[in-house]
C-alpha cells in the first residue's frame, strides 16, 4: 500500500482517501489493489460525458468505402466509383 500512499502528492490526500474508502466498499473479502484505487481515483476526477444533441440532420448519401478516393487525391485526379470494395 505504499504505492497508494506515493499517489497523496499528485492527486491529494482527501481525494486518495474517498478513492481507498469506496474501492474497500466495492472490494471482495476487503482486498483492494493499487490499479483498483488508481480506477476509482481516475473515474472520481474524469470529466463529465456532454449530452448529446438531438439533431433533424439526416445524411444525404451513405458513405461508401472507397480506398482509391484517397490516392486519386494525392495525384490531383478526382474518379467517383460507386461500387463497393469486395473485401473482408
Amino acid at each position: 500500500m505504499a504505492q497508494v500512499l506515493a499517489i497523496v502528492p499528485a492527486a491529494g490526500l482527501d481525494a486518495v482517501l474517498v478513492a481507498v474508502e469506496l474501492a474497500l466498499e466495492s472490494a471482495r473479502r476487503g482486498r483492494v489493489s493499487v490499479e483498483h484505487v488508481l480506477n476509482v481515483l481516475a473515474r472520481l476526477n474524469a470529466v463529465p460525458v456532454p449530452e448529446s444533441a438531438a439533431t433533424a440532420l439526416q445524411v444525404s448519401t451513405p458513405p461508401r468505402a472507397n480506398t482509391e478516393r484517397y490516392d486519386s487525391l494525392r495525384t490531383g485526379t478526382v474518379t467517383v466509383n460507386t461500387e463497393e470494395a469486395d473485401h473482408a
